[in-house]
Order: C-alpha cells, then sequence, then structure tokens
C-alpha cells in the first residue's frame, strides 16, 4: 500500500514542474554548446594571430622534443571546458540571473590559468606569452557575452510566461509578502508567486496580500501546502519565516515535495546579504547559516581606486565631444555657468563640490522651500517631477543623465567612485540616524545600485536600502554589472526627470 502510494504521488507531477525541468534542461545544453564555440572560437583566434595558422612548435624541455601549438590549443580548450563543468557555471542554481553565474565563470577561467602556469613551469614548457594574453582575456570577455546574450534570451521568453519558476510562499503574513516583493523586484530571474499559504490561511477580512500592483491570494495555511501545490501546480515551494513550522515539519515537506519534483528552498529572513558572504556550516546535524561580516575596506581597495581612475580617465575621453556639445547647450539656453557645483558630503563626511551641467535656471535651490509642498520625494530627499526650475535643454540632459557626465572629474580628483551610494546632501546627512551614516563609510558614485533600480522612482527608504546593500556586499563583479545595467537603464532613460 505505501508503495502505491508512493507511485501515486510520483504520477502526480503537474505540467508546471515538468515544463519547468524541461526548459531548465534545454537552457543548460544551449549554454553548454555555445560556451563550446566560444572557447574553442577564442583559443584557435588566439593561436591565428600569434603564429598565423596551425602551426607553431613550443619546446617539450622535461621531454626534449617540440610540441604543436595545435596540441597545445585542444589541450586547452578540454581544460577549459572541464573547469567550467567543475566550477558548476551551468547550474540551475545560478544561470539566468544575479552575479554569481559571472563569479564562477571568471574564477574558473583564472584558475585555469594558474593551471597553465604551473605546468608550464614544472614541465618546461616555453608557451609565448602572446598567445595566452590573446586566448584567456578574448576567452573570459567572450564567455561573459555569451551568458549576457543568453541571459537576455531568457528575460524576453519571461516577458511572455515562460521561462517561469511558478512559486508557493509559506509563511507569516509579514515574512511572506516580504518575501514575494524580493521576487517582484526581479522579475528577469524568472520567480512568479502563484499563492501563499499563511498560518491562519485565507479569513473574511485577509485573502490576499498586496504587492506593489499585484493581489496574491492566500490559498491555504502552513498545513495545507501539499495540497495547495497540486491546485497550484508550483513547482517550488519558498519557505519563510512562520512560527508554526518547526524542524520536523520542514523534514516531512521535504519528503512530501520530493516525489512530486517541486524544490524547497527557506529564506532565513537574512535580507540584502551576498551569497559569498552565507555559509552553511552543520551543528550536532542542524543546519547553521554563518554570515560573514561586511568588508568595508574592500571598498577602499587599491584595485577599486585604480579602477575609478582608469575608467574614469577613458570614459572622459570617449564622451568629451558629448560633453563640449552639453556645455555649449547650456550656454546658450539660458544665462548662467555652464557647470552646477553643489556641496556633497563623501567618504567619512568630508564634505567635496560635486560637478554637474547646469539643468536649472540660475538661484533654483532658493525656491526649494516654495515648491515643498509638491515634493515627490521621500524622506529628507527633495524630488519633483514637473519642476518649473528646469530649464528646456535641463530637462533633456536629466532624462539621459547627460547632466551628470562631469561628475567623471570628481572621480579624476579623488572625491567619487564610478560606482557607489548617490551623494547626499548636507542637510540630508544632518537628518541621518546611526544605521543610514553607513553610507559615508566609502565614496559616493557616479552611479549605483539606486540608479539601475529605479532611479528617481526609488522611494527614500528603498534607496537607502540597496546603499547599505552595496556597500555590505561590493565585489568587482558586481560593480561590472552595475555599469553595464546603467548604460542599459540612461538608454531607455528609465526613472528619471
Amino acid at each position: 500500500m505505501a508503495s502505491a502510494a508512493f507511485d501515486t504521488d510520483r504520477s502526480s507531477r503537474t505540467f508546471a514542474q515538468s515544463e519547468r525541468e524541461r526548459w531548465q534542461a534545454e537552457y543548460a545544453n544551449r549554454l553548454a554548446i555555445t560556451d563550446l564555440l566560444v572557447v574553442v572560437g577564442a583559443v584557435l583566434t588566439a593561436q591565428f594571430v600569434r603564429f598565423g595558422g596551425l602551426s607553431g612548435d613550443t619546446s617539450l624541455f622535461s621531454l626534449g622534443r617540440e610540441v604543436s601549438y595545435a596540441v597545445v590549443s585542444a589541450v586547452i580548450i578540454v581544460g577549459w571546458l572541464a573547469v567550467l563543468a567543475i566550477f558548476h557555471t551551468r547550474s540551475t542554481k545560478v544561470i539566468g540571473s544575479g552575479a554569481e553565474e559571472y563569479r564562477r565563470i571568471a574564477t574558473a577561467t583564472f584558475r585555469l590559468f594558474g593551471i597553465v602556469a604551473i605546468v608550464a613551469l614544472l614541465a618546461r614548457v616555453d608557451l609565448a606569452r602572446g598567445y595566452l594574453a590573446i586566448a584567456f582575456p578574448l576567452g573570459l570577455a567572450a564567455l561573459m557575452l555569451n551568458r549576457r546574450a543568453w541571459r537576455r534570451y531568457a528575460t524576453r521568453m519571461r516577458a511572455n510566461n515562460q521561462y517561469q519558476t511558478s512559486v508557493l510562499v509559506v509563511g507569516s503574513h509579514y515574512a511572506a509578502r516580504a518575501t514575494a516583493l524580493a521576487f517582484a523586484r526581479e522579475p528577469h530571474a524568472g520567480y512568479r508567486v502563484v499563492g501563499i499559504c499563511t498560518p491562519e490561511g485565507p479569513t473574511d477580512d485577509v485573502s490576499s496580500i498586496e504587492v506593489g500592483d499585484l493581489n496574491i491570494p492566500i490559498l491555504g495555511t502552513d498545513r495545507t501546502v501539499l495540497e495547495t501545490v497540486r491546485l497550484t501546480g508550483a513547482d517550488t515551494v519558498a519557505l519563510t519565516a512562520t512560527d508554526n513550522f518547526g524542524p520536523g515539519d520542514t523534514r516531512k515537506l521535504v519528503w512530501d515535495l520530493e516525489p512530486l519534483g517541486v524544490d524547497l528552498i527557506v529564506t532565513p529572513g537574512v535580507v540584502d546579504v551576498a551569497g559569498q558572504r552565507l555559509e552553511s556550516r552543520p551543528v550536532a546535524d542542524m543546519p547553521m547559516l554563518h554570515v560573514e561580516k561586511p568588508q568595508y575596506d574592500r571598498t577602499r581597495s587599491l584595485g577599486k581606486k585604480a579602477f575609478d581612475f582608469f575608467f574614469a580617465a577613458f570614459a572622459t575621453l570617449l564622451i568629451s565631444p558629448i560633453m563640449i556639445a552639453a556645455a555649449i547647450a547650456v550656454k546658450t539656453n539660458s544665462p548662467g555657468p555652464v557647470f552646477y557645483r553643489s556641496e556633497r558630503i563623501g567618504l567619512d563626511g568630508k564634505p567635496f563640490q560635486m560637478i554637474k551641467f547646469r539643468s536649472m535656471f540660475v538661484d533654483a535651490d532658493k525656491h526649494v522651500a516654495a515648491l515643498q509642498e509638491e515634493n515627490d520625494g521621500a524622506g529628507p530627499l527633495f524630488k519633483m517631477r514637473d519642476d518649473p526650475r528646469v530649464t528646456s535643454v535641463g530637462r533633456f540632459l536629466r532624462r539621459y543623465s547627460l547632466d551628470e557626465l562631469p561628475q567623471f572629474l570628481n572621480v579624476l580628483r579623488g572625491e567619487m567612485s564610478v560606482v557607489g551610494p548617490r551623494p547626499p546632501l548636507r542637510s540630508e546627512v544632518e537628518q541621518y540616524n546611526d544605521t543610514v551614516r553607513r553610507r559615508l563609510m566609502v565614496k559616493p558614485g557616479v552611479t549605483g545600485l539606486w540608479q539601475v533600480s529605479g532611479r528617481s522612482d526609488l522611494s527614500w527608504h528603498e534607496a537607502i536600502r540597496l546603499d547599505l546593500s552595496y556597500i555590505e556586499n561590493w565585489s568587482m563583479i558586481h560593480d561590472l554589472l552595475i555599469i553595464k545595467k546603467t548604460i542599459s537603464a540612461v538608454a531607455g532613460s528609465d526613472g528619471a526627470y
């Protein structure tokens, strides 16, 4: 009888669950094929550029013989594909969203480079530096672009309600809403909440939970999860904070979901902590989630300073024609200086003069008090969607964030970073509490998480949350992703006014 019941559960896998497994396998297979093409292309390109073809030999002193670079290329190709597999760069847990996929690709590639260097040294292989200097950077960049292209494809599919992961959230009203809101903030990740189970279940007063523009129905209690999974066809259950669900209940839920092919993810209530700072450590057969302390000093590292300087110098040179055109437009549109200098508070609370193209009429700051009733911002931040102080040219510059281009000069002077928290006014800082004041532990940025997550559309509290999350979870890969997203957001003038 027990075996029959188990087989019945096995056969009750929903269409949504089978569909998820199908598209995930299809997506991973496509990544494997294109990864192969990219690696082969990068290595062969390096060989053709360096040697003009498949010819060329290198000395293998340990064996006293010459080895063709075609053999070396084949070994590197096989090794590269192997480390991509070993580091699980195509795991369904990381592909399609977040920085972890890119981090694993970079880690795998640098590890391979290190292995090749060590083997070449020990085996006394005289490898041409130019060959490696082309193959590895070209291959790494191409792998990143390949994954980015597939993410764009997945995003388009998800916009058409494909490549979706259907999620049933289980937890208290507050925790369930927070989890659903986190999924809603990242629609491109493909998590679609189809229902919620709370300890009380639906009542006459509360039958749904509002998350943004959505009203997600409460379909059951935390004791009817299995029935609700079958009802909704969810392929993933997200278990969040609930007082009524103990370790034994979680274990039983895992057993119940396993024959259905439904995944269980547990959200521990730790928000805005990057994955690299979380580590599971079993203690007495109980998994403990260890949260590493924020490494604030990493944001002041020599590597970040060097990146800021060289990126700002290159960007300033590249956009100089645009800046000249903007300066002429500002000067001819309205009387006053080309640049607007505003005191902002930077690293460790030190003030500096932030430079922007002037987008308002002269003495616009004197009219802030009169317009305060029409403030669209929250907290101490003043924002106004149809600000009468903005000039016609200024409105265009703001739409595409061109007024902020002179801030690269602040970066070159060491007052700002390319990526960081939004530079605050002194009047804002005076209203900071101890938590918000942590924003001053790093240099403010020309762009940041706030810039790529809604810009002017963000509430004050949401902007603060994003800035603090950036500071505590900084990584160079994250900076590069923010820069890429900034270019897309600015090109689409998303959330700017």
